[in-house]
């Protein structure tokens, strides 16, 4: 979370809430929804190899349709994607990455 932190804390406008899920997400004040939601990017980033229906049918129970499971999937997808390509290829942060860092530090 740590180049996202600035664009969460302008769209919540709350600051306590970005440090508490920057802290410990599974321990900030979200809704069910959301904490399922951050379950399932979260095992897909870490272990996809084990996914399985189960992940699927739990965002479904937190009130996610077909649509918005497909979203939250290419989303996590496409910054898993993007960011082991940078990775891998050693793709320094831009410069001003570092004063978003600077402020998420705050």
């Amino acid at each position: 979370m740590t180049h996202h932190g600035r664009g969460l804390r302008r769209l919540t406008k709350n600051p306590a809430l970005v440090r508490a899920l920057k802290k410990d997400w599974r321990r900030a004040p979200i809704s069910a929804a959301e904490h399922a939601m951050l379950t399932y990017a979260e095992k897909l980033t870490l272990t996809p190899g084990i996914m399985a229906k189960t992940d699927v049918m739990a965002l479904r129970a937190a009130g996610f349709n077909d649509t918005a499971i497909l979203d939250i999937n290419q989303v996590t997808g496409y910054f898993a994607y993007v960011n082991r390509l940078a990775d891998g290829l050693g793709v320094p942060l831009e410069s001003f990455w570092q004063d978003v860092v600077e402020d998420e530090d705050m």
